[in-house]
């Protein structure tokens, strides 16, 4: 089985909040990580998506330097769009 890896940073101008994060996280750039697994077609290359990961801070206080949460894609393509078309 291969696995490819992709990363790119999302940005919140505003506080936001993902389903499996207890707290609310504060606005900022945070890098996302998609793994993706070929699939063994004849014709073509396919991938699937296995998982997608954000990176975030460990909380206030803590001695928890950061946490990787897997999150739902589409749950983040909302939190995006929320974020845009919230007023400044």
């Amino acid at each position: 089985m291969t696995i490819r890896t992709t990363s790119r940073t999302v940005t919140f101008t505003h506080p936001f909040l993902l389903r499996g994060v207890a707290e609310e996280q504060p606005a900022g750039s945070y890098a996302v990580e998609t793994d993706e697994e070929l699939l063994a077609t004849a014709s073509v290359a396919a991938y699937r998506r296995v998982s997608t990961l954000i990176r975030l801070p460990g909380p206030p206080a803590s001695m928890v330097l950061g946490q990787m949460v897997d999150i739902d894609p589409a749950e983040l393509a909302a939190a995006l769009d929320r974020d845009a078309a919230a007023p400044c």
